[in-house]
């Protein structure tokens, strides 16, 4: 059984960094993607990162691009998302998620929720100005 857990998050000040971390654990997952998400109060659920795990191809939402980087390390099973100059907007629930990569992809970016299969159960994020 898949399981995903996520850390790190937490409150900081606007320009602060923070670092994301995704357990996962359940199967072999290298033929998957792993994608960070984000979901703010009264917001849909969206796209922040995600890296194919063993070709290591990274993805980006726009608005994180130059701020975040997204990594794996593959003796310990874990994705992480560093946060760079973080800003009030970047506040919200994030998500790691993981997705087959043989799997249909609409965009190759993998940067769909609704096409991933495996969820964790999310870690807060708060950026104060």
């Amino acid at each position: 059984q898949v399981q995903l857990v996520e850390s790190g998050g937490g409150l900081v000040q606007a320009g602060g960094s923070l670092r994301l971390s995704c357990a996962a654990s359940g199967r072999t997952f290298s033929r998957y993607a792993m994608g960070w998400f984000r979901q703010a109060p009264g917001k849909e659920r969206e796209f922040v990162a995600s890296i194919t795990w063993s070709a290591g191809n990274t993805y980006y939402a726009d608005s994180v691009k130059g701020r975040f980087t997204i990594s794996r390390d593959n003796a310990k099973n874990t994705v992480y998302l560093q946060m760079n100059s973080l800003k009030p907007e970047d506040t919200a629930v994030y998500y790691c998620g993981a997705r087959n990569i043989a799997y249909y992809s609409r965009t190759g970016y993998y940067d769909r929720a609704d096409e991933y299969s495996y969820w964790g159960q999310g870690t807060q994020v708060t950026v104060s100005s």
